[in-house]
């Protein structure tokens, strides 16, 4: 592995600093999303998922990305209005970065190259599938699970590895 995962920078939506080891000892689905996307509604799951696991130690972290068809093209002022007005977001969202490609931010670099396999597709490539794909970080800060963009956040496979990383 390249970097130390929970030491890597990133912004939150407001703009200040942090890193992942922010939320060390917490279980954290890191998810990157999209306004204008066929699978947005999933913003609606994420956030009932906080609601009912966060008491528990448990956090969304929402990474608005632009990579794919240009689906989320607003300012992080704009991404936030969005997702508190449609689907009254209230888990934390970051500053929108880059998943794919040559401009990947190196926070996605890591966790593709800690777990490059999507949970149920032994055939699919490293890559960020889509917006929505998600990562399951256990509370050492280590990848535990990843799921593809169209694993609903109520899917029974994920709370079932959401669930085991809480009991942990």
């Amino acid at each position: 592995m390249g970097q130390d995962l929970g030491t890597i920078g990133f912004n939150r939506n407001d703009g200040t600093a942090a890193v992942l080891d922010d939320h060390l000892g917490d279980v954290v689905l890191i998810v990157n999303t999209a306004s204008k996307c066929g699978l947005t509604p999933q913003y609606e799951g994420l956030q009932a998922a906080y609601e009912e696991y966060r008491d528990r130690g448990f956090t969304v972290l929402g990474f608005p990305a632009n990579d794919f068809m240009g689906q989320e093209p607003g300012t992080d002022e704009e991404i936030a209005e969005f997702c508190s007005v449609r689907y009254a977001v209230t888990f934390p969202l970051m500053a929108k970065i880059s998943v794919a490609g040559e401009t990947r931010h190196p926070l996605y670099t890591e966790l593709i190259a800690r777990r490059p396999v999507i949970e149920g597709k032994a055939d699919a490539d490293a890559e960020v599938q889509w917006n929505f794909e998600k990562f399951l970080i256990d509370r050492n800060g280590e990848v535990a699970a990843r799921f593809a963009p169209t694993v609903a956040p109520d899917d029974p496979a994920l709370r079932k590895a959401i669930e085991a990383e809480l009991q942990r």
